[in-house]
């Protein structure tokens, strides 16, 4: 095999590597957005839980006052 067809096979190869590099850093990119947005979605469900924890929190001392008031009667 002679020299220039090694070296036309050396970047066919590189070729080949350089294109499966770039549809997987492609595929990566997307499972990256893809994963900020499902972030985004759970951070928004956490906070959204938070504030129905406070408002049972409420609802809790309100009860807990009531029956401390119905207790020292």
């Amino acid at each position: 095999m002679d020299l220039l067809a090694k070296l036309n096979e050396k970047i066919d190869s590189l070729l080949t590597k350089y294109e499966a590099l770039q549809e997987e850093n492609a595929r990566l990119n997307n499972e990256i957005s893809n994963l900020k947005q499902e972030l985004e979605e759970k951070e928004f469900e956490l906070m959204e839980c938070k504030e129905k924890i406070a408002l049972k929190e409420i609802e809790l001392e309100e009860v807990l006052a009531k029956i401390e008031s119905i207790l020292s009667k």
